[in-house]
């Protein structure tokens, strides 16, 4: 199984936006961080905005912000509304499925219990799970104006987990 680019960059926006959460922010200041085009984001905005995940503040101080707390947000939830549709085989499309093992096939079976699985994973995890860890993510973003509280230390952050 394989996501999208769009889930991939959605979440990525969103991981974004809960390590700014004091201000606006701009796609195209995600865009340059992640190195990704400004226009597919906008598109993955107006998707985030429409589940309600987001929600766009106009105007020359304008951006993006989460329009709930991190906690609040459920990658399994994100993932669903940003992908098309989860059929991994034709089987599990009932209109375009032409395999004539359909009601006895155990493959079948194993791959939905393995999708349910999968799901269930990420139903158990938050955005706020996800970027639990700030002082390692916002330096490989470049948002240094957010790093002052440990670029004084001897040594940088332990952030293998």
């Amino acid at each position: 199984m394989r996501l999208t680019q769009h889930s991939n960059y959605a979440m990525r926006l969103l991981m974004y936006c809960a390590l700014k959460p004091d201000q606006p922010v701009r796609l195209a200041e995600i865009a340059e961080a992640y190195d990704i085009s400004c226009h597919h984001l906008n598109k993955i905005a107006q998707r985030l905005t429409h589940i309600g995940a987001i929600h766009a503040i106009r105007g020359r101080n304008g951006g993006i912000r989460l329009a709930k707390a991190p906690q609040d947000i459920n990658v399994g939830d994100i993932l669903r509304a940003t992908e098309e549709n989860l059929v991994i085989v034709e089987c599990f499309a009932e209109t375009t499925n032409t395999c004539p093992l359909i009601s006895e096939c155990k493959f079948r079976k194993l791959l939905q219990k393995a999708l349910k699985a999968f799901l269930d994973v990420l139903d158990d995890c938050t955005l706020a799970d996800l970027v639990s860890e700030p002082e390692c993510l916002k330096p490989l973003l470049g948002l240094a104006e957010h790093m002052g509280s440990f670029i004084e230390q001897q040594e940088p952050p332990q952030c293998l987990h």
